[in-house]
């Protein structure tokens, strides 16, 4: 087998260790390994640069041990050529299990060239997916303090949610502080409606007359509480993902002109994929890579499972919500592939093909600089 690497270096990272091994081949061609341990406090990090620089490393590879690798990757990125290894399929191959083996056999692995890094963005584009998904889980979490304030209301027997299209709209808000204050009259409540909800007093009224005691109105108040709480850490983060995302404005607002795709999904298009295409060498790898490919299972030349390969959560969840947006356009090509597929593939199953088609419509965009240009051709009159 041909070796790639003449001297190399595998690490297996922990919480409080880093055990290296350096692999090199000598003049008689025969392997030498030099196996040490490092501490993970900055000092000792830099120390083991210092080490692998010593004996002429170039490449390191290492295993994606949750958040451990970070730190090792932040001090090392500068010196190093790294690599970034999904721990699943270096246990495909089989080896002995202990630290020291589990190093020396990365290395093993990276001087045969048998390891495939993953993908890991420049450092502001890094920093800019942190921020992204922090946003998601900030706004799953509002979603679900939303869930129970309205849990809460239906066990009081008030049925705002079925009047209100938003209950925590301005009107739902005030209706909902009132409830809490002590406020019981759903006349007196159904006044505070504003806007085009005032037009539905009669329901309001009949909505709000419930059984509101002191724990309701305490679940409300915590809810409620969250609830501007979330939003406001969810204004910050926006903003700071504004200032984090400004060297890319153009990227930014060349992928809002796909359909579907708004200010938000853009951004989280940009942090996960990044602006760079180059390191995906065509349209279907970055797919494959986002876990939108359907599954390839075969056997006896019959198709079993076409569930779809594993891939980046994050994006995937953006792409599905992107296709949902662009599949009630009209006037537009990704809408009537949309509605095409639904009558053959299922409404679900429509939506990840969709998906599939944006990113597969980013990848040309931003590999050849250019807007999204608008293919739809009207169906001819019968």
């Amino acid at each position: 087998m041909e070796i790639l690497h003449s001297c190399c270096a595998g690490l297996d990272v922990h919480k409080k260790t880093v055990v290296a091994c350096v692999r090199r081949i000598g003049p008689d061609g025969q392997a030498e390994s030099q196996v040490r341990s490092f501490g993970t406090v900055t000092a000792e990090l830099l120390a083991l640069g210092d080490w692998l620089a010593g004996h002429g490393v170039r490449q390191v590879a290492m295993e994606s041990t949750g958040v451990y690798w970070k730190p090792v990757w932040h001090l090392l990125e500068d010196r190093f050529e790294l690599l970034l290894i999904n721990a699943q399929h270096i246990k495909q191959v089989p080896g002995r299990k202990t630290d020291v083996k589990d190093c020396q056999w990365i290395a093993e692995l990276l001087q045969y060239g048998l390891l495939r890094p993953s993908f890991v963005p420049p450092p502001p584009i890094r920093e800019l997916r942190d921020l992204t998904r922090q946003r998601t889980q900030l706004v799953g979490e509002r979603a679900r303090a939303v869930n129970r304030v309205q849990k809460t209301l239906e066990d009081a027997n008030i049925k705002l949610a079925g009047v209100a299209a938003d209950v925590l709209g301005v009107s739902g808000r005030a209706m909902i502080r009132a409830l809490i204050a002590g406020g019981d009259d759903p006349k007196e409540l159904a006044e505070l409606a504003r806007g085009r909800m005032r037009a539905k007093m009669p329901q309001l009224e009949l909505a709000l007359r419930g059984r509101v005691g002191e724990h309701h109105r305490f679940m409300l108040g915590l809810a409620l509480d969250q609830i501007e709480s979330l939003e406001a850490l969810i204004g910050r983060i926006d903003a700071r993902i504004a200032e984090a995302a400004a060297p890319f404005i153009e990227t930014v607002e060349r992928l809002r002109t796909i359909p579907g795709v708004d200010r938000r999904a853009a951004e989280v298009l940009l942090a996960e994929a990044g602006p760079d295409m180059s390191r995906f060498p065509t349209a279907g790898h970055l797919c494959s890579w986002a876990g939108m490919c359907p599954g390839n299972n075969e056997s006896a030349g019959k198709r079993r499972s076409g569930r779809t390969t594993p891939g980046s959560r994050w994006l995937r969840s953006v792409l599905v919500q992107a296709a949902w947006a662009a599949s009630h356009t009209k006037a537009t090509s990704l809408g009537a592939a949309y509605r095409a597929w639904a009558r053959r593939l299922g409404r679900k199953r429509a939506l990840v093909a969709l998906g599939h088609k944006i990113l597969a419509i980013v990848y040309e965009m931003l590999s050849r600089q250019v807007d999204y240009l608008e293919r739809f051709t009207p169906p001819r009159a019968a």
